[in-house]
C-alpha cells in the first residue's frame, strides 16, 4: 500500500477500528495518511469538529505519525452522492481526490528484480484456461515467458504466460505495480490457492519451519487480555449446529427401530 485515506466520523468521533487502522497502516510500512472527517452534515459545531480531530491528531502521534503534516478535510459522503450541500459534498470530494494525487508520493517500482506475482484469486475462462489474478511484487513478465508456481508443495509446477490482461484489456506484459490477471498453460484451478506465488523459475525454495517475528496487539488494540508464555498452544472452540445433530440421531433411531419392528414381524408370522 502506498497510502491510505483514514475516513473518521465527525458525530461519533474515534472508534475501535480507527486505533486498528492506525496501528495496521503503521505496521505494514503506509508512511501517507490524509483523514477524512466524514457527516459533516450532520453536525455544524465547529468545536465538535476540532475535538474530533484533536483526538484522532493525539492517536496518529502515538504511533508515531507527525499529525501537524497530515492533511485533515471535513466533508460528507452522503452530501457529493446526493448532490446536496456542496461545500461539504463535491468540493470536500474534489480536494480529498488533490490530496491523494499530491500528498502520497509515487512509489518507486522495483522493475529490475525477478519476477514475483502473489495469487489473489483464481477462475476459469471457459475454452481459454484458468487464470490467476494478484499485484505484481517486483519485475515484469510478458506473454510467453516460463514461469514457476511456488507454495503448499515441495514439488514446484512449471507453467507458460498465454495471456496478460489488466482491467480487461490484453497486454504484452505485466511489470511491478501492477494488478493483473495471468493466463496460465496446461493448469487446474485446484493447482492454484491463494497466496501462493507464480515467480521466475528457480527463484524461491518452500520450507516447513521458519523464525518469525510477531507483533501482538493488546487489550487496547483490540488483542488479549491476558498474556500467554513459552509453549501455548492456542484454544479451538468447535460449534456444531445442535439442530442437525438431533436430526441425525433422530434417523438412525428411527432406522433402528424401523428395522426391529420388521424383524419381530417376520419372526411372528
Amino acid at each position: 500500500m502506498d497510502g491510505a485515506v483514514l475516513v473518521v466520523s465527525a458525530q461519533d468521533g474515534i472508534m475501535p477500528q480507527t486505533r486498528e487502522h492506525i496501528l495496521l497502516c503503521r505496521q505494514i510500512g503506509v508512511n501517507s495518511i490524509i483523514v477524512f472527517l466524514n457527516k459533516c452534515d450532520l453536525v455544524k459545531d465547529e468545536e465538535m469538529y476540532e475535538l474530533v480531530e484533536m483526538e484522532v491528531k493525539e492517536l496518529l502521534d502515538k504511533y508515531k505519525y507527525d499529525s501537524e503534516k497530515i492533511t485533515f478535510i471535513r466533508g460528507s459522503a452522503l452530501s457529493s452522492i446526493q448532490g446536496t450541500e456542496e461545500e461539504l459534498g463535491k468540493k470536500a470530494i474534489e480536494k480529498l481526490i488533490h490530496c491523494m494525487d499530491t500528498e502520497i508520493p509515487e512509489p518507486v517500482r522495483e522493475h529490475e528484480k525477478p519476477f514475483i506475482l502473489s495469487i489473489d484469486q483464481t477462475f476459469t475462462i471457459e475454452g481459454r484456461g484458468v487464470v490467476a489474478t494478484g499485484s505484481v511484487e517486483g519485475g515484469k513478465v510478458k506473454v510467453g515467458d516460463e514461469v514457476e508456481i511456488v507454495g503448499y508443495k515441495r514439488k514446484f509446477k512449471k507453467t507458460t504466460i498465454t495471456g496478460v490482461e489488466m482491467f480487461n484489456k490484453s497486454l504484452d506484459y505485466a511489470q511491478a505495480g501492477d494488478d493483473c490477471g495471468l493466463l496460465l498453460r496446461g493448469v487446474e484451478k485446484n493447482d492454484l490457492k491463494r497466496g501462493m506465488l507464480i515467480c521466475k523459475p528457480g527463484l524461491f525454495t518452500v520450507h516447513r519451519n521458519c523464525t518469525a517475528e510477531v507483533y501482538v496487539l493488546n487489550d487496547s488494540e483490540g488483542g488479549r487480555k491476558s498474556p500467554f508464555f513459552t509453549k501455548y498452544k492456542p484454544q479451538v472452540n468447535i460449534f456444531f449446529n445442535f439442530f442437525k445433530i438431533f436430526y441425525n440421531f433422530f434417523l438412525i433411531y428411527f432406522a433402528i427401530f424401523y428395522w426391529f419392528i420388521s424383524y419381530l414381524f417376520l419372526v411372528l408370522y
